[in-house]
């Protein structure tokens, strides 16, 4: 009886039950595109944490630079041998720390040994600045003196000159030994190969593939630094942003490069929770004095541009917006709801007249509220994965700036505070709208709430009706 009542009823009022389930879809559209939007961002923040920080690194260790001192200005100094006869070229690499101050490779293990700490490897971040060209000198010519008694006046240099290329690279020094974790992390070799655990000073590298690109450098082919030969093994590609690191070496080789022996300027580390990594970064700070430690989360305070700017958008002013369209869908239900019982006055007492209870009025009113809900909540499932899979389609470009030191240089190299001329790395990620099952339960949850609420205050209307209402209302 009262499934045949249910759909008689609302095959009967078919506009007012649409009406009712196309403002409940709405809301629910709202709060899954908000959602899926939302969800899409993090997903993208975490993409550019991760490029800088590298699957499985949860924070890093570093030491800020030390002010120069007066007696040194810190700028590179170059020689040249201008005394050659011949336009002969000439070259000259200046490679320096860069990153923050060097820390003793000793520290990777007492990082390591921290309670909290999962694994713990270094790595050093160098810059290299190459200069290559040539000095053409001037030839002395005699100039003519004017005048009657002209003769020959004092000799000038004419022509000559210099010209050459200023070329800057970063270079980090990689443990082989513990690839997973650390600077390299971040790509997965394209081309050829990468480190084996045997190379821990051999004379190899691998270089990033826009970097290759630029040099036109290929597995097998060669290149030097301060006149050491290195022989390209691989070609790196970032997993999910472009990277400020051109070079890799095995660590040994990298502090021979810097003068840096037994040293590094990060320690990357892993936690062995990830739920307890500000316990462990609390842990390090006390342990290790004089160092900085770096988490996801400090590190995604430092992210701008439009990413950052879509994102907090996303979550102040869409959440409060999903939410007052959604409360909004819910009491135009109950108002419609509420309105169509009115107008059922002679039905209802006319049921209480042959003996229906109101606790049964009530129960049809609120179940049909409830297939109005279901029904919206249908439509607006629909129609969010619709907007989602809009999102998803065009994907939006956005932007996020990055506070990164001058040359790059991995990590190390973005995050020690005074380690070089700070700069803006810009990372252009393309905006997803992911749906997880968790919203889908969430919108269904609304739907029938919202059939419940509206059904609620319908029903309540409807069991205050009395018999003699009906009679009242016959003309």
């Amino acid at each position: 009886m009262f499934g045949i009542y249910l759909k008689r009823e609302l095959s009967r009022r078919k506009k007012a039950a649409l009406v009712i389930a196309m403002g409940l879809a709405l809301g629910i559209a709202l709060v899954i595109t908000v959602n899926s939007v939302t969800a899409g961002m993090q997903q993208a923040q975490d993409k550019v944490l991760k490029s800088l920080y590298g699957l499985g690194t949860d924070m890093t260790v570093t030491k800020a630079m030390a002010a120069p001192s007066s007696s040194s200005s810190g700028r590179p100094k170059f020689n040249f041998d201008a005394k050659s006869d011949d336009s002969t070229s000439q070259s000259s690499d200046r490679v320096m720390t860069q990153g923050g101050q060097s820390l003793k490779s000793s520290l990777v293990e007492d990082v390591a040994s921290q309670k909290g700490v999962a694994d713990a490897v270094g790595a050093l971040s160098l810059n290299v600045t190459k200069v290559d060209g040539s000095f053409t000198q001037g030839k002395a010519e005699a100039t003519q003196q004017g005048g009657r008694g002209g003769g020959t006046g004092q000799p000038r240099v004419q022509g000559g000159g210099a010209s050459f290329d200023v070329n800057s690279y970063s270079v980090a020094g990689v443990d082989v030994t513990q690839q997973d974790l650390g600077p390299l992390s971040t790509s997965k070799i394209t081309s050829g190969k990468t480190f084996t655990s045997a190379q821990t000073d051999a004379k190899v590298a691998v270089v990033s593939k826009s970097y290759a690109k630029e040099k036109k450098y290929e597995v097998g082919d060669t290149f030097k630094i301060s006149g050491t030969k290195y022989e390209v093994i691989g070609i790196a590609t970032p997993d999910s942003s472009e990277t400020t690191t051109d070079v890799y070496l095995p660590l040994k080789q990298a502090q021979t490069l810097g003068d840096s022996k037994d040293k590094v300027t990060t320690i990357y580390v892993k936690a062995t929770d990830s739920q307890q990594i500000s316990a462990v970064k609390s842990t390090i700070q006390k342990n290790i004095s004089g160092t900085t430690v770096t988490t996801s989360a400090d590190l995604a305070d430092t992210v701008s541009g439009s990413l950052s700017t879509a994102s907090d958008l996303a979550t102040s002013v869409g959440k409060w917006l999903s939410i007052a369209v959604l409360v909004a869908a819910f009491l135009v239900a109950a108002l419609l709801t509420s309105s169509a019982v009115s107008r059922r006055v002679r039905e209802f007492g006319t049921l209480k007249a042959l003996g229906w209870p109101s606790r049964r009025v009530t129960r049809q009113v609120v179940g049909e509220s409830i297939v109005n809900g279901l029904l919206g909540g249908a439509l607006g499932i629909a129609l969010g994965l619709g907007a989602a899979y809009a999102v998803t389609a065009i994907s939006p470009k956005l932007t996020a700036e990055l506070a990164a030191s001058s040359g790059g240089g991995g990590m190390g190299g973005r995050m020690g505070g005074g380690a070089a001329q700070q700069a803006k790395n810009t990372v252009e990620i393309a905006l997803t709208a992911p749906v997880s099952v968790t919203t889908i339960a969430l919108a269904a949850g609304l739907a029938i709430a919202g059939g419940l609420i509206a059904g609620a205050m319908g029903g309540w209307r409807a069991s205050r009706m009395r018999p003699a209402d009906a009679l009242r209302s016959v003309s």
